[in-house]
């Protein structure tokens, strides 16, 4: 028995002539920069997130890179985030100048907590990175009150919720700037790296689009410094094939997790807390436990994938010693860490299925 934690070849199996033919029509149009698919994606992810703009990126870390340049932030600024998220969350902050500042996390959803937010502010800051970690989004509402007060940025880190809804509004719909990635295992994911960022402000979107093209508005004329960081042509027409699906495969999701909330119930171990505002389109089913080493080892004595996201928080990264932040500084961030456990997840995956990896997770 092999079950993976990731299924990506029975999803392309599903849909590989769609795939096939969308490549083919991009080999044959010989436009492979910026062309047609990447323009109709742009339209119909904007539309997606209910907001004015996209702007096709080479990948979800340059999402993140090019909002910050396109705000203005830099050496001198700081920058709050969560500290349990993958690391391009904190990378990009460091890598424009700025000091990343890490608050702990609701201990429930694992986004970050914004009252633990509230602390952390200072002169210096100038915007808030919430990430919508596993497909739910952060609790919103309070950060966006805390920009408002303190004049800062919200930079919604929605790479792994395409789709979700906090609230009524979808993810990338009410910050500044919102940040996609479309990594190969994403919920809406392609065949290589690519990202997106959403926005309703046209001039942020006139920034971000002149970032991406080494600040160029006619070619071989430069007004600032920016970035090589296209969506790729292919990717775009493979992305557009998935896209008609997409609401289809997580609503699947969302019936395979709920399947897994049934069959776990009352075991000890606990699965994912979804607020009642929230509409989780379970990019990961992260479950926790005080024995996440033993589960873990048990799924893989019977051939079945799971993985630890994320098994060191960012504060004690080797990177970010010299920021001064020690073993018990955020709490939560590190114990979610030392328990959490991403079990087999995704829209192919059957209801079989699901029973046979809870029946080995709960030793029966």
């Amino acid at each position: 028995m092999s079950i993976p934690l990731i299924d990506l070849k029975t999803q392309y199996k599903s849909i590989k002539d769609e795939v096939l033919a969308a490549i083919n029509s991009v080999l044959e149009s010989g436009e492979y920069i910026l062309g047609r698919n990447v323009a109709a994606l742009e339209s119909a992810v904007a539309e997606l997130c209910g907001v004015k703009h996209g702007i096709g990126v080479a990948s979800g870390t340059d999402a993140l890179l090019l909002s910050l340049s396109a705000l203005g932030i830099g050496p001198g600024d700081e920058v709050i985030t969560t500290p349990y998220t993958f690391f391009s969350t904190a990378e990009v902050i460091s890598k424009v100048g700025a000091t990343p500042v890490f608050a702990d996390i609701d201990p429930l959803t694992y986004n970050l907590d914004p009252d633990q937010a509230a602390k952390r502010i200072t002169p210096r800051t100038r915007a808030i990175i919430p990430v919508h970690l596993f497909g739910q989004m952060a609790d919103l509402d309070p950060l966006l009150e805390l920009a408002r007060e303190y004049r800062l940025a919200i930079i919604e880190d929605a790479c792994q919720a395409i789709g979700a809804r906090y609230k009524g509004h979808r993810a990338g719909s009410l910050g500044h700037t919102a940040c996609f990635s479309f990594y190969p295992t994403k919920n809406l994911g392609g065949y290589g790296d690519g990202g997106m960022v959403v926005t309703n402000d046209i001039e942020i979107a006139a920034r971000l689009r002149l970032l991406r093209v080494h600040g160029s508005r006619t070619r071989y004329h430069h007004s600032i410094h920016g970035y090589n960081s296209r969506l790729d042509e292919i990717q775009a027409a493979v992305l557009r094939v998935k896209l008609k699906h997409l609401d289809r495969w997580n609503r699947q999701r969302q019936a395979r997790a709920a399947l897994y909330d049934r069959l776990l119930s009352g075991s000890g171990i606990v699965t994912p807390h979804v607020e009642p505002w929230n509409e989780s389109v379970y990019h990961l089913y992260v479950v926790r436990s005080p024995q996440r080493d033993q589960l873990k080892a048990r799924l893989s004595g019977a051939g079945i994938g799971s993985g630890v996201y994320y098994p060191l928080p960012l504060h004690l990264q080797e990177v970010y010693k010299g920021l001064g932040y020690r073993t018990g500084d955020l709490p939560e961030a590190e114990r979610a860490s030392r328990e959490t456990l991403a079990l087999p997840l995704g829209p192919d995956l059957s209801e079989e299925t699901v029973r046979l990896i809870v029946k080995t997770l709960l030793g029966n």
